[in-house]
């Protein structure tokens, strides 16, 4: 293949990908604006006339359920991202560091945690939860994501430490300081590019959830936005434009949120990945 070919086939795989990429949100957004007959005679038609009813008649319901998912999305993601993020920092920090045999077994016992589909685990954590009475609870909940997810935190984390030199936090040492203000003082503020792509993927993974929320919560603890969306499409109909218009909505929390650490994200991926 020549170089003028490679030239133009690049940019065009990478438009299709993009298109590819494109299409379900292009169908979202032109159908929220749609009422439910345009939807189901041209779905990927653009909205003439535009209407608002749907976003208005989601946000109006008389059972709230979009605004009972939100509160309960956005306490189960902030809560459960934030535990997991502060606890896999100091874990990972200290597993980075630690040259002995122990440390090195746990690293890979958390590595093997990766490995594990959740629907495979969904059974014994139900058992476990109920075991403790947190089950059909919010922090029983959080409690599943935090056990899930820390491995993923350790290993983001432990690999971004080996790029923080050493000396630094031996200086601290020499000026006084013990190794828990050291961590959080020296070592922590350091790692922010790391913290934010722990941020940004536990909270996409944790807001999109469906089976969790769906089986650990069940109908008597409430919802979530996307349980909610699964609620409002009934057994013998749905509408349409309620459904678009929940998905729409739901989407715009974790997009702002992405779009206030995408600056760090990749830089938290990639650091570590040069240094042993």
């Amino acid at each position: 293949m020549t170089t003028a070919s490679k030239a133009w086939l690049r940019p065009l795989a990478a438009s299709l990908a993009g298109l590819l990429f494109f299409l379900p949100i292009y169908i979202v957004l032109v159908n929220v604006f749609k009422n439910g007959s345009s939807i189901v005679s041209n779905p990927v038609g653009l909205p003439f006339p535009p209407t608002l009813d749907n976003i208005d008649s989601v946000l109006s319901r008389p059972d709230h359920l979009f605004w009972y998912g939100l509160v309960n999305s956005t306490e189960v993601t902030v809560i459960s991202i934030l535990v997991v993020t502060v606890i896999s920092a100091m874990l990972g920090h200290y597993l980075a560091r630690s040259t002995g045999a122990l440390a090195k077994v746990a690293m890979v016992v958390l590595l093997c945690g990766l490995m594990v589909p959740p629907a495979v685990i969904l059974t014994p954590i139900t058992e476990v939860l109920r075991a403790v009475g947190l089950m059909s609870t919010v922090p029983g909940l959080i409690l599943a994501y935090v056990g899930y997810y820390m491995p993923f935190g350790v290993f983001v984390f432990a690999g971004f430490v080996k790029t923080i030199p050493r000396e630094l936090e031996e200086a601290a040492a020499l000026d006084g300081a013990g190794a828990f203000r050291t961590f959080w003082q020296v070592v922590f503020p350091l790692m922010r590019p790391a913290s934010a792509s722990v941020l940004i993927f536990l909270g996409v993974w944790i807001w999109n959830d469906f089976l969790n929320p769906l089986i650990v919560l069940g109908p008597a603890a409430g919802t979530t936005v996307t349980v909610g969306i699964y609620r409002a499409i009934g057994e013998h109909q749905a509408d349409f434009g309620s459904v678009f218009a929940l998905m729409f909505l739901a989407t715009l929390p974790i997009l702002i949120f992405y779009l206030a650490f995408q600056k760090q994200f990749v830089k938290g991926l990639t650091g570590g990945a040069t240094k042993g």
